[in-house]
């Protein structure tokens, strides 16, 4: 039996089915690569560069800090980190580029196996590496570099709370935070080519825009006073046990800071002199016999009963430390007596006792150039209580900051002008060209230069035979005046009490304002007795600086405190009373010929510790260049008065 044929159709149905199939996939196909490469080619390419191009942000390198004298206080270093592929290194290169890795990256044995082992994935090199370093690894197939922008600042110990500090990028308080959009700079951009795992292709990069760099903050600060100020307050701290404290050294004629140091429970960052008010205590005193003299209430001259030493007076009682009978203004300064000061006071109406504390700038900010500063606490008249002017007149119910103290007292030491602080010396644009540059500001004339010279008489008596002997320098004289009070815990007076000492030198021609502070110094804790001696190691030590901020030339024209040719004014009283114990003396001019003294043997100290020795003894010091001290002249053993002059002999150190 025959079999039965296929039909021819059905064949020929299929067959033009399954073409039909594929001319229409064919077709799709087509369609969707013109679709792919023609229509949406663009977009497609767009994706394509983004996967292998990155752009990316170029950070600028910060600006400087420097000091008066160009040192660096705060700069920017390029640092970079090295991580290497070992799978990435040329099998043919592999020994001599781990010879090199080995060599410039300083790594231990164990990492530099696993460099030639190409099996390991990633090796990262320990620290980050100077711009130099990563110059000469730079190219290596295998070794990748991370630019990093790393704040450095030289002397971690020094003024770092007038500095501040980086935080997140951003400069966060002192002069960092303040000066942020100077010191900050402007980011640049580069195109960073990747591979198909988006992996970056080191050295295949393109800088589209290249970052500015910020730009530099010049400070009054000298750094090497600052570094005396340190060292002082640090002493003092742990020599009395205090909680912290302040030291500030200024130029009364200029405003300038040039040297801020505040110290608080072992923290040098710290900036107390600044954002921390307290209760000033006797420091407070000569600017309200300032507001007795100006408004003729009474002279220097003028006598008021002391009452031995207790007094009731309105609304409270006050107490001097020594009884005194009838005494003078000028002797109620000199010796710190507060009956004496707030019985004088009571001549002066509430308005101008207000008045006399605000123009000498108490109870408002400074305007000192960094951010957080505090404003201190003058309360206008109609706050006042019954006790309100004689506890204004001894410095209580009134809080003021260690910078508001010390320009005052510059007021006193230029004649009477209060001058606004400076701490921005300069600022400089990227180039180190000088965009801006700050000049001494008077804000006002508070009292009138002769004034302020009868004041400074008389706090030269505080030093020379008052509450203050402990800030005497032999061959200059200083003026000064010491505070007691009670330490404040912010609820109420806390146990303890704040030591203060502010004084300015030399006398003839004040060139530095020096303020101490201690907070609860234990054991002794009156001024006189724990700051006055800080005062005068500053002085000193600035003196046996080798490049100070002051007038070498002024200062060794000038001799040492003369015998005057007639009292000050009020120096001699009369106690009313035959009881009274211990009459204020008089100041006394020392004699030569109970002071001479014999020439040290300083050879082999250092420059500095050598002119503070003589110093000490009340000579005046020629120093020509540093080096080692060999001798002087004339020589050890010589006899001299105070007032002569002994030169330094160095012997020069060598380069090698």
């Amino acid at each position: 039996m025959t079999p039965r044929a296929t039909p021819p159709v059905r064949h020929a149905f299929r067959r033009r089915l399954l073409l039909g199939s594929w001319l229409l996939c064919g077709l799709v196909i087509v369609a969707r690569a013109v679709m792919v490469q023609v229509i949406q080619g663009p977009y497609w390419e767009r994706i394509a560069a983004a996967q292998q191009r990155e752009t990316l942000e170029v950070p600028a390198s910060r600006g400087s800090i420097l000091d008066r004298n160009g040192n660096s206080l705060a700069s920017t270093h390029e640092r970079f980190l090295v991580g290497v592929a070992p799978r990435e290194l040329r099998e043919d290169t592999r020994r001599d580029v781990t010879a090199l890795l080995a060599r410039e990256l300083s790594l231990d044995s164990r990492k530099t196996r696993s460099l030639q082992d190409p099996k390991t994935k990633w090796v990262v090199a320990p620290g980050r590496f100077t711009a130099q370093v990563a110059e000469r690894l730079r190219g290596i197939r295998g070794v990748h570099l991370d630019r990093e922008l790393e704040r450095f600042y030289p002397h971690p110990a020094l003024a770092r709370g007038v500095l501040g500090t980086i935080r997140d990028g951003t400069g966060a308080g002192g002069i960092e935070g303040g000066f942020e959009e100077h010191l900050r700079g402007v980011p640049g951009q580069e195109i960073q080519s990747r591979d198909s795992g988006g992996n970056p292709i080191d050295g295949q990069s393109l800088l589209v825009t290249p970052p500015t760099r910020g730009g530099d903050v010049v400070l009054t600060l000298d750094r090497d006073l600052q570094e005396i100020a340190h060292e002082a307050l640090t002493i003092a701290i742990q020599k009395t046990g205090a909680r912290g404290g302040d030291l500030i050294v200024s130029n009364p004629r200029t405003g300038e800071i040039l040297s801020l140091v505040s110290i608080v429970d072992g923290n040098p960052t710290a900036l107390s002199a600044i954002n921390a008010p307290y209760e000033p205590g006797s420091t407070l005193k000569p600017f309200t016999v300032a507001g007795i003299l100006l408004h003729q209430v009474a002279t220097f001259g003028d006598s008021v009963d002391g009452e031995n030493g207790r007094w009731r007076g309105p609304g409270r009682t006050l107490t001097d430390v020594h009884p005194y009978g009838t005494i003078t203004l000028a002797d109620a300064l000199r010796v710190s007596s507060n009956i004496g000061v707030a019985k004088m006071a009571q001549g002066l109406s509430p308005r101008q006792q207000f008045e006399i504390l605000r123009d000498f700038g108490f109870g408002s900010p400074t305007g000192i150039e960094i951010p957080g500063e505090a404003s201190g606490t003058l309360s206008p008249p109609r706050k006042w209580s019954l006790l309100s002017p004689a506890s204004l007149a001894i410095g209580y119910e009134v809080n003021v900051t260690p910078i508001q103290m010390v320009m005052a007292y510059g007021a006193l030491a230029n004649g009477g002008k209060l001058m606004e602080p400076r701490l921005v010396k300069e600022l400089r644009d990227p180039q180190g060209r000088t965009t801006f540059r700050s000049e001494p500001r008077v804000i006002r004339q508070v009292i009138p230069p002769s004034m302020a010279q009868e004041i400074t008489r008389v706090l030269v008596d505080v030093v020379a035979d008052g509450t203050g002997t402990q800030a005497q320098l032999a061959a200059f004289t200083v003026a000064g005046k010491s505070g007691t009070s009670r330490a404040h815990s912010g609820t109420g007076y806390a146990d303890g009490y704040y030591a203060s000492f502010v004084s300015y030198f030399p006398v003839e021609n004040p060139q530095l304002v020096v303020f101490v502070k201690l907070d609860r110094p234990q054991g002794a804790y009156y001024g006189g007795a724990t700051a006055a001696p800080v005062t005068r190691a500053t002085m000193e030590a600035v003196l046996a600086a080798p490049q100070p901020p002051i007038d070498r030339e002024a200062l060794a024209s000038l001799t040492r405190q003369q015998p005057r040719t007639s009292p000050l004014p009020g120096a001699q009283f009369v106690s009313s009373t035959p009881s009274s114990p211990s009459p204020v003396r008089p100041p006394r001019t020392l004699n030569q010929s109970e002071t001479g003294a014999l020439v040290p043997e300083v050879s082999g100290l250092s420059p500095r510790q050598a002119v503070r020795r003589l110093h000490a003894l009340g000579f005046r010091v020629l120093l020509e260049a540093p080096g080692t001290v060999v001798g002087t002249r004339p020589p050890a053993h010589t006899s001299l008065a105070p007032g002569d002059t002994v030169r330094i002999v160095c012997r020069k150190q060598g380069n090698g």
